[in-house]
């Protein structure tokens, strides 16, 4: 009993500057000790611990430096690419069409020919290639070209297809 009696009358404001005191040299002490093995060329574990998380940092700091590195490489090389690819695809675009107008352009100079020379040709034969001309002129001007190469088949072939749905096919 007598034990709690004097723990009543320690004096609280005075313990705590003396405990941050005490904790204060405490880390003294140990910063001179740390200090003292250092100078030895001794390593403790706390010690080394520390100078392994600090190379790992260092390491980890690298790393991420090269990977940035890499990606804006990688990306330069994407956006290289993406430019290839699309002139590529305008490139077959092109092609593309270039096909389709000459294969619309050899199928009426074709008919054409038949007509003039005189061969049978049912209406369904002239619709088709009207309907070919049409799709022949969109596609000119879709892509901004102008015709010039199938006028005067094509005047044929209206000429001939007015004088047979006036006979009667």
């Amino acid at each position: 009993m007598n034990e709690m009696i004097e723990l009543t009358k320690i004096d609280y404001v005075s313990v705590l500057p003396a405990a941050v005191a005490i904790l204060a040299g405490t880390r003294a002490i140990l910063s001179l000790l740390e200090s003292f093995v250092e100078k030895l060329g001794l390593e403790t574990k706390w010690m080394r611990q520390r100078r392994e998380e600090h190379e790992l940092l260092i390491q980890t700091s690298q790393n991420l430096t090269a990977l940035q590195t890499q990606h804006e490489h990688d990306m330069q090389k994407s956006d290289r690419r993406d430019e290839e690819i699309s002139a590529d695809i305008k490139k077959l675009t092109r092609m593309f069409v270039d096909k389709e107008i000459d294969d619309m352009r050899w199928e009426i100079n074709n008919f054409a020919t038949k007509v003039s020379d005189g061969k049978p040709c049912n209406k369904d034969s002239f619709q088709h290639c009207i309907r070919i001309y049409e799709k022949y002129e969109q596609i000119l001007s879709e892509n901004g070209l102008e015709n010039g190469e199938v006028e005067i088949s094509m005047e044929l072939i209206n000429d001939a297809y007015m004088r047979k749905m006036r006979e009667g096919f």
